[in-house]
């Protein structure tokens, strides 16, 4: 069964979010958006274009004025301003003026390359998301954040461009390697800890049928995950304020993403950097002692890391001051105050970064003691 949830922008209907299990009633949401006369071009990874790929072009087929395809390497690595410069040329050869649009069919990479492409291509275009995987679909896909990565600092390129419709076809959620779909899990529990304990408790009643990926469970979480970010969104659209909370996680969460090499998933990324903004939430004595202690075992049955190794602490301190997110040389942290409810903070010591990322970093000491 459909639902729908719609988004507003400045107080005003935006688009919606289509939750289904089926690409059959895709082109009946295009046709709403008048693509009838327009071109459409599928903007899709290596990947994805092997599972998805013709079976969506095949439902535009005949349909619009003109049905085509972009495939890009699969990877983060690719999350490029060489990778957009490859697609503004697809789309001058192809003819794309400003009432055609884009189709982003993918993960979060292709989600965030398709729309800032759209954002900046003759000024800006329309597009839509397909998003395919359920870290995408449960964050990245919702809110016009659009960008790319440059010299390996993420998404320090961007602008806000909001889609047309996110159409969700939660099947897809079956292909995805178990890795891959729990570090999606990761962005779904933080909305949880961010502002609604209810669906947090909920989450963790729901364990079983989750980690089974039953297709019904996984649609209600979704409504409910999209739904906090919905509120958030509409209330702060462009991060002047309490969108910020959603970055729950990130701060360090990013720092050991390009530590890494990028060789775990952002959600897994986040997972930590969430145990890490707990950790300093508890110390702070605004979570208790239990509390920090359930968070942070809680990402355990859904296969997501809480310790890591192969950092230098100090490393994560340096990168974690290069994050995008600063101001005025200060860090906008987010802390719980409690389950369900996070602040900004932006007096966040050097000390206690350093102690966080302590309490998550795996040493060769730790494994020899």
């Amino acid at each position: 069964m459909s639902e729908r949830l719609p988004i507003l922008y400045n107080k005003k209907p935006c688009y919606d979010i289509v939750f289904t299990q089926s690409f059959d009633a895709l082109w009946e949401e295009l046709e709403r958006l008048g693509c009838g006369s327009r071109r459409l071009c599928i903007v899709t990874d290596s990947k994805v274009n092997e599972l998805y790929g013709e079976e969506v072009r095949s439902l535009l087929e005949g349909k619009c004025r003109k049905a085509v395809k972009y495939v890009f390497p699969n990877g983060e690595e690719h999350k490029t301003l060489d990778t957009v410069k490859e697609i503004y040329k697809y789309l001058i050869e192809e003819g794309f003026d400003r009432k055609d649009m884009l189709l982003a069919l993918g993960g979060g990479v292709t989600g965030d390359i398709t729309g800032y492409a759209a954002a900046t291509y003759l000024r800006g275009i329309d597009y839509i998301q397909l998003p395919t995987t359920l870290l995408a679909q449960a964050d990245s896909s919702i809110g016009g954040k659009t960008g790319v990565d440059f010299d390996g600092y993420k998404n320090m390129v961007g602008a806000f461009k909001m889609p047309r419709l996110v159409y969700m076809n939660l099947t897809v959620l079956r292909t995805l390697e178990d890795r891959q779909y729990f570090a999606g899990f990761a962005e779904v529990m933080k909305h949880g800890l961010i502002k609604d304990s209810m669906f947090y408790e909920w989450l963790i009643e729901k364990m079983y049928e989750i980690c089974e990926r039953d297709i019904d469970v996984l649609q209600e979480m979704l409504m409910k995950s999209c739904t906090v970010k919905k509120l958030v969104v509409e209330k702060d659209p462009t991060e002047q304020g309490d969108r910020a909370l959603l970055n729950f996680g990130h701060t360090i969460g990013h720092a050991i993403e390009k530590a890494k090499g990028f060789s775990l998933y952002h959600g897994e990324c986040v997972a930590l950097g969430a145990v890490a903004a707990a950790y300093i939430s508890w110390k702070r004595q605004m979570l208790t002692m239990d509390e920090y202690y359930e968070i942070r075992d809680m990402f355990v049955p859904f296969y997501l890391p809480i310790s890591v190794e192969g950092i230098d602490p100090k490393e994560i301190l340096r990168l974690t001051k290069s994050d995008k997110k600063m101001e005025s040389g200060r860090i906008k942290f987010v802390l719980l105050k409690k389950i369900g409810k996070a602040v900004l903070d932006q007096t966040i010591t050097d000390e206690e970064i350093l102690e966080a990322v302590g309490e998550i970093y795996f040493s060769d000491e730790d494994a020899h003691a």
